[in-house]
């Protein structure tokens, strides 16, 4: 299997000015627009979003570098990505309820 190929899961956590600014909605389009990304976005306080993502590290990679940027209105002042072991779990990408 390639490096490219590779299945990976990461857990990230997003802060700055994500609430009322649609990026959990930003999360989950370009999660599916990617495809190959399953996982699920929460809000966790008021300026911290919290993300947990599988799938192929090309995928994902690109995933996170789109979650980064934000909608438009938001400010990402801060992320934090931790590697983790895949479960393969999730079926799709779902928006979970808020912390």
């Amino acid at each position: 299997m390639s490096e490219s190929n590779e299945i990976i899961r990461v857990h990230v956590w997003v802060v700055g000015r994500v609430q009322n600014v649609g990026f959990r909605a930003h999360v989950e389009y370009h999660a599916r627009e990617i495809g190959g990304v399953t996982g699920w976005v929460r809000n966790v306080g008021y300026d911290v979003v919290e993300i947990v993502a599988e799938g192929e590290r090309s995928f994902v990679e690109r995933f996170i570098g789109l979650v980064k940027q934000g909608p438009r209105g938001a400010r990402v002042d801060e992320s934090r990505l931790e590697e983790e072991t895949p479960t393969g779990e999730f079926a799709a990408f779902e928006v979970r309820r808020s912390l």
